[in-house]
C-alpha cells in the first residue's frame, strides 16, 4: 500500500492534535503538515505534492467552500475530505470528495481516506448505516468524560463533581467543554438527551 501524503487544516487546535495523533498510527499515512490557518495551508498546497487535504469548513480566516474551490482550481487532482461539527448545506455537497462529522470514529475516517484516495470515490456520513452513525460518538468520549456525563445527569454542579472525583474545578470545566464540543451540544439538557441516546446513561 503506497503512502498517502496529506495535510490537516482546522482552527480548533485540540481537534487538530487529536486527529494528527490518531492518523499517525497508520503506516500508509504521511502527514506533511498541520495548519490552523487555511491561508498558510494553501501555500503548502501549492508547493507540495499532496494526495489529500482534510479540512474543517467553519474557519475564521476564510470560508471553507472558498478554500476548497481554491484547492480544486489550483490542484484539481487533490482530493478533499471535510470534517465538520455541522452538516453541509445540500447545495454544497459537490465541492467535497467526502464529508464526515467531528464525532466520527477514527476507523471511519480511515475508511473514508482509503475510498477517496485509493478508489477515487466519495464518502459521506449520511450514506453510512444507522449502526455506523450510532458508533461515531460512542468511540470518542473517554472514561473520565463518561463519569462526568453521568454526574451532570444526576444534576451535580461543577464544584460537586470536582469534589466527588478529587479534581480541580478548572479540570472539570475543561472536561465539560470537551464533552460539549465532541458531542456537538450546547446545554446540560442537550447533553443528557444525547447521552441517553448513545447509551452513556440510563
Amino acid at each position: 500500500m503506497r503512502k498517502i501524503n496529506l495535510i490537516l487544516v482546522d482552527d480548533h487546535t485540540l481537534f487538530l492534535q487529536g486527529l494528527k495523533a490518531a492518523l499517525e498510527e497508520y503506516d500508509f499515512i504521511n502527514i506533511v503538515d498541520t495548519f490552523t490557518n487555511p491561508k498558510k495551508a494553501f501555500l503548502c498546497i501549492k508547493k507540495e505534492e499532496l494526495d489529500l487535504v482534510i479540512t474543517d469548513i467553519s474557519m475564521p480566516e476564510i470560508n471553507g467552500i472558498e478554500f476548497i474551490k481554491s484547492i480544486k482550481k489550483t490542484k484539481p487532482d487533490i482530493r478533499v475530505l471535510a470534517i465538520s461539527m455541522f452538516a453541509p448545506l445540500h447545495n454544497e455537497r459537490n465541492f467535497y470528495n467526502g464529508y464526515l462529522l467531528k464525532d466520527t470514529s477514527i476507523s471511519t475516517v480511515i475508511k473514508a481516506i482509503k475510498e477517496i484516495v485509493f478508489n477515487k470515490g466519495t464518502f459521506f456520513y449520511d450514506e453510512l448505516s444507522e449502526v455506523e452513525n450510532f458508533t461515531f460518538s460512542k468511540t470518542i468520549v473517554t472514561k473520565r468524560e463518561r463519569e462526568i456525563i453521568q454526574l451532570i445527569a444526576e444534576e451535580l454542579t461543577v464544584e460537586e463533581i470536582a469534589e466527588k472525583l478529587f479534581l480541580s474545578k478548572h479540570t472539570v470545566e475543561t472536561h465539560k467543554k470537551n464533552i460539549f464540543f465532541k458531542l456537538q451540544i450546547k446545554t446540560n439538557a442537550g447533553l443528557v438527551k444525547k447521552a441517553i441516546k448513545l447509551g452513556y446513561i440510563s
